[in-house]
């Protein structure tokens, strides 16, 4: 899932559950930069969320754009907070996990020339030896590709479309445009390529709009407020 933004009863849901998955991802913009509560407040609520559920299965989480929380090694913004959660069994930004044949590679929210070239590096060395299966998750979805409109303009990554014209993953779990899958024009998957990309937007309601990604059987099911949808990825 994406965009949780803060809604804490997209969390609680979340904890229950994601207990039932092996792999839980969420693809950026964990916090919201416009809610009145501090951002340092939220990244201690959130955290906590993340280390609970951690520890009852593996946990995927990338930083989108509302959760930069200042300069990092590089001097520009990072979701530092994020990346200096130390819980067994979670994995955030600049990192890969293997499992099973399959690789899943988490790139952080690049906020300038240095941190998009620490993206492009990582997704360079985590090529070189790739398995059968390779899943990245990043915020932004890449340009080309229908998950980038929200029914009035169109939000495209041109260096995340290059990247993936370069190694060819498999599947793409982003976010950031809440509206795709249910304005004219847009969607919840496309294909770039042999590539899937996956965006599950962002609804109000208890449950967050989310997709059940079943490695084995190669499908997506993607379940939005009152509706669902499903597609073979492999």
């Amino acid at each position: 899932m994406t965009d949780l933004h803060y809604r804490l009863p997209h969390y609680d849901w979340l904890l229950k559950a994601g207990a039932d998955a092996d792999v839980v991802v969420v693809s950026g913009d964990l916090l919201d930069i416009a809610t009145p509560v501090p951002v340092e407040a939220q990244a201690a609520v959130v955290s906590t969320y993340l280390s609970r559920l951690a520890a009852s299965t593996t946990v995927v989480a990338s930083s989108g754009n509302h959760d930069l929380d200042g300069p990092g090694p590089t001097g520009e913004q990072s979701a530092g907070w994020l990346t200096r959660l130390d819980s067994p069994g979670l994995h955030t930004d600049g990192t890969s996990l293997d499992l099973e044949g399959l690789r899943v590679t988490v790139a952080g929210w690049w906020d300038g020339p240095l941190t998009r070239d620490a993206v492009e590096a990582q997704l360079a060395a985590a090529a070189a030896d790739r398995p059968e299966r390779w899943v990245w998750v990043y915020h932004s979805p890449p340009a080309g590709t229908r998950l980038c409109f929200d029914g009035r303009r169109t939000f495209p990554d041109e260096s995340l479309a290059a990247w993936v014209a370069e190694h060819e993953p498999d599947v793409v779990l982003c976010g950031h445009i809440h509206q795709a899958p249910w304005v004219d024009g847009g969607g919840w998957y496309d294909r770039l390529g042999r590539t899937t990309v996956i965006n599950p937007g962002k609804q109000i309601g208890k449950i967050p709009p989310h997709v059940w990604l079943e490695t084995g059987e190669g499908t997506a099911l993607w379940y939005g407020l009152g509706e669902q949808d499903q597609l073979q990825v492999w």
